[in-house]
Formats: structure tokens, sequence, C-alpha cells
């Protein structure tokens, strides 16, 4: 069955666990205990409706201030499909927040409040969608209820994103439109009674029709080792395999690789996934590969298609969300986590932030937390990389504080 990745951004207030909430009711994704828990509190509230915020907002400070604050992962499932939910905050101090919850997903929902209309932080949401180059984008006018269900404002707001959508330099991002409420579950899983007008899909209706090449970019074939395989049993007693997960495109027994960084070549003679064997493997399967030849091949290193090869460079131009308080600054050391390789390297220079409402960019000489920016990096050894418009998972990398293993900044390779 496949599995969607999905990732939600929205103002205070525009309905995001609102929304996560209703689709899990209606796909009766809940328990029974989750859901008198929701009737409970909605009860003593006072309220006349489910509060489904409560199906998603696990910390208490969410729940008192009414507000997402951590990213929550959500699974539910259909018949036709199984959905990963990362529900992000919205917040310009929980910026970190959203890119680590959309930088893995193949779908975002972009919530508008149908009231406010497209807002500041709408720009940066969307400029964070195209920042991590996720290909399917949801905009879900929400709370239609409370602007008497209008076409007119409906196809106000379709307009001003649209003229937000042109200054995006991803074009092969597609971008819908879904007129919704969620709290009364109108266009979420089932049409709306009161929105004759709109003759589009549901939201469930558009993510279940979704299919892998709709949202999966083609690159190139990257498949980095994560471990060696040497079970050294009376029945394998001379095997060898590289396991870990494909990226990129498809690689078939028989095809010319290349290891690297040593540059040693050889040729696919096996592909294992669990116990049975394959003559191809598609990108997203965690495989097993043995080659021909008896190599030195290791955690870290990747294995490429010979006639694919990426770049093998020591200085690197980047584009960095920074996570930590501590501010980043040049001639500072952290650790470059590309892929399964870790790498010690040494920040050159700050060219400039980026500002997230398309405005353009300021020169800086550092970034502080949820700043977003230009830097370039000098790398202790060579990395094997391509940019991450052209391949996302070979293309991105973490910064690691070497003092507190950190997790201190997110990078693109330009």
């Amino acid at each position: 069955m496949d599995v969607l990745k999905i990732a939600t951004a929205g103002s205070v207030d525009d309905g995001k666990s609102t929304l996560i909430g209703r689709l899990l009711y209606d796909t009766k994704s809940l328990t029974t205990d989750k859901i008198e828990a929701i009737e409970k509190s909605s009860k003593q509230k006072g309220y006349d409706y489910l509060d489904f915020s409560l199906a998603t907002d696990g910390l208490v400070a969410e729940r008192e201030q009414g507000i997402t604050i951590d990213v929550a992962h959500i699974y539910f499932s259909t018949a036709k499909k199984s959905y990963i939910i990362a529900d992000t905050p919205g917040h310009v101090e929980y910026t970190r927040n959203m890119v680590t919850g959309a930088s893995t997903s193949q779908v975002s929902i972009i919530l508008i409040d149908a009231r406010k209309g497209v807002i500041e932080q709408t720009y940066r949401h969307f400029f964070i969608n195209n920042l991590l180059r996720v290909k399917e984008v949801i905009v879900a006018i929400n709370k239609m209820d409370l602007v008497d269900y209008s076409e007119e404002v409906f196809n106000k707001i379709k307009a001003d994103f649209q003229a937000l959508n042109a200054k995006s330099t991803f074009k092969e991002q597609n971008v819908s439109y879904i007129p919704l409420s969620a709290i009364n579950g109108g266009n979420v899983v089932d049409k709306s009674e009161n929105m004759p007008w709109y003759d589009g899909q549901t939201v469930l209706e558009h993510l279940e029709g979704l299919h892998a090449s709709d949202v999966f970019e083609a690159g190139k074939a990257r498949f980095p080792v994560q471990t060696v395989i040497r079970p050294k049993t009376e029945e394998y007693h001379d095997f060898r395999g590289y396991a870990g997960k494909l990226y990129g495109n498809s690689i078939k027994v028989g095809d010319a690789v290349t290891v690297l960084p040593s540059l040693t070549e050889s040729k696919v003679s096996k592909i294992h996934f669990f116990d049975k064997t394959f003559d191809e493997a598609v990108a997203g399967s965690s495989i097993t590969i043995e080659l021909e030849n008896d190599i030195n091949v290791t955690r870290g290193d990747m294995i490429v298609k010979s006639s694919e090869l990426p770049k093998i460079e020591k200085d690197i131009t980047t584009t960095v969300c920074w996570m930590d308080s501590k501010k980043l600054v040049p001639g500072t050391k952290y650790l470059v986590q590309h892929n399964t390789n870790r790498v010690l390297a040494k920040v050159e220079s700050i060219k400039n932030t980026i500002a997230t409402d398309y405005s353009g960019t300021t020169e800086a000489s550092q970034l502080a937390i949820n700043e977003i920016g230009e830097v370039t990096i000098k790398l202790s050894k060579p990395l094997y990389f391509d940019s991450y418009n052209e391949n996302k998972s070979n293309g991105a990398f973490i910064l690691i504080d070497t003092a507190t293993n950190t997790t201190a900044g997110v990078g693109f390779i330009r």
C-alpha cells in the first residue's frame, strides 16, 4: 500500500488541528476512547460542536492556548492508502518546526481562514514549501461557514494566492484550491451541500487520487550504504551485501556502478528485498545490493551508476535554516550529516538572510534561530552530492553541534 506523507501549515486559529481531527473522525480512524474524550472535553468547554483539535494537540500548552507548538505525527489509513500527517506550527518563531515537518513530506496542506484571506504568514508557509520543493500543495480555504459559503470570497482568495504562486521558482509544483468547513466536515471527506458552486474534489478525494508519480521527483539513482551485511552462517558463509534505501531512480542487476568516495567500479549482481531477489529496485526501496567483486565498501559510502556520477567537492554553497538558539557565525565548526556520511566542516561565510515573504535578501554576517540564509561551508573531506533541485535526498544535510550533539541547522545544497 502507498504511504503518503503530508505536512500542514496555517496561522493561529486557521483550523489545522480541527481539519486533521475531522479527517480522522470521518474516516473512522479514531478509537472509541479518543472520541469519548473529545465529546467530554467539548461538553466541558461549553462548545456546541466537537473540538477535534484534541485529537492532535498533545501538549497541555497546546490545548490551553489553542495553538500548535510541536510537530505531531498522526497516522491513519483508508482502503487505498496509508497516511502520515505532520501537524506543524505556523508561527514565525516555529519556522524550524515547520521546515522539519515539511522536509520529508510529499504533499502540503496550507490552510487559509476565509475571513482573513492571504496574509503575511501565508507567504512564509508557501515559501518554505517552495524551498523544500514539495510537489503537491493543497490550499484549503477553511471556515467557509463563517463567510456564508460565499463563492465570491473563495474566488478572491484563490486569485490572491495565484498572484503569490506567480512568484515561485518551482514551476513543477501543482497547486489545488478547496473551499471547506473543517468544523462541520464540509468538503473534508464528504461533499458540502452548502457549496453547490464548487464541483471539485474533497480533501480526502484529492489525496486518494494522488499517485507516486505525482508527488515524487525523478532524479539520478543514489544508494547511501547504511550497513554491510555479513551473516557468516553456513548457508551464507561468503555473503557480502550492502543495505540501504534507494533514492532518485531505479537500479537493475547488471548496472555498472561506482562506489564513492573510492571511485571503485563494479556491477550489481543481485538485489535482495528481505527473503526475495529482484532484477530491479525502484526509488524508495529499502534493499540489499550484492556486487560482482569483493571491494571495500562501508557505511557512509554511496553506490551510484557509473554514468551518473554526482559532484565531488570540499566547498559547498547552501541555503540553511538555522534551528539553534546559539547564532551561526563564520569560523565555527560543525559536523555535516549527509545521508549516512558524516564530515567535519567549517562555516566559511554567511552571505545574506532570505526573506520568507518573497521580498528578497538582506546582507548578513550571522543567522539567528528560525532565520534562513545563504551559507558557504568548507568540508574536511570531499562530499558526493547533487544540488537539492536535482535530487532532494542527495542535496540535503543537517549541521550538528560538535559540543552538544544538537541538530543546529538544516541545509540545502545549491
